[in-house]
């Protein structure tokens, strides 16, 4: 059975894969942003992060304090997306 990830840790995981979709080097060369290979990374780590996160909400152990981190990591992400591929 897998285990348990307590919800801070998530946060705090979460947070951390949207720091590596940020650190993913760019490809020499080429095509640049537009490597297909690359964005597949970047859009593979930010999707993590909201798999990472996007329970938390529903869980009735959750605070309203981490209800609004969760959504912070959501407006990061988003953000992210937008640096990072366009």
């Amino acid at each position: 059975m897998a285990k348990l990830i307590p919800a801070a840790e998530r946060l705090i995981r979460a947070r951390k894969l949207i720091q590596q979709a940020r650190d993913v080097p760019l490809p020499e060369g080429g095509m640049g942003k537009r490597d297909f290979s690359y964005i597949a990374v970047v859009k593979d780590y930010l999707r993590q992060a909201k798999d990472m996160i996007k329970f938390i909400s529903m869980t009735p152990t959750a605070t309203a304090e981490m209800k609004a981190e969760v959504k912070k990591i959501y407006a990061e992400v988003e953000q992210a997306d937008e640096e990072i591929l366009r």
